[in-house]
């Protein structure tokens, strides 16, 4: 049968097989306000924000030349199997100056690591945007 209706990006006659993949025609993501937390103490402090999207800011401290630290975001919206992302927003002065990565998931909370890339002492308040991708695996 010709696709024959539009219903926005598809069409209402239209047949999906397997549903393992997502084409989006626009932007995907959560639909909401986004919650914001700051670091109280210095970059190891765990903060608590518990929306599947939001922004995380650090504190300003210092952090040595060619190192990493770590901290735990409690997150009653991450599970076991699901993906949080995170990225670095603002609050570098040099592009390539930090890293940040995710380092483990668990029910309820992941971990955030962040990374001085560069060759001296920085003392920077980052703002890192994250959002937790659903994986919904058995």
């Amino acid at each position: 049968m010709a696709n024959s209706k539009a219903i926005g990006v598809a069409y209402s006659d239209q047949t999906i097989n397997g549903g393992d993949t997502l084409l989006a025609a626009s932007s995907i993501g959560y639909v909401g306000t986004i919650t914001s937390v700051t670091q109280a103490t210095d970059k190891a402090t765990g903060v608590t924000i518990n929306t599947p999207a939001g922004q995380i800011v650090t504190t300003n401290a210092s952090l040595a030349a060619a190192t990493e630290v770590a901290f735990i975001v409690t997150c009653s919206s991450c599970l076991t199997y699901d993906v949080p992302v995170v990225a670095l927003k603002s609050g570098a002065a040099t592009a390539g100056t930090y890293g940040v990565t995710i380092a483990a998931v668990g029910a309820g909370s992941f971990t955030v690591v962040i990374t001085n890339l560069s060759a001296g002492s920085l003392s920077e308040a980052l703002t890192l945007n994250y959002a937790i991708i659903r994986n919904t695996a058995t």
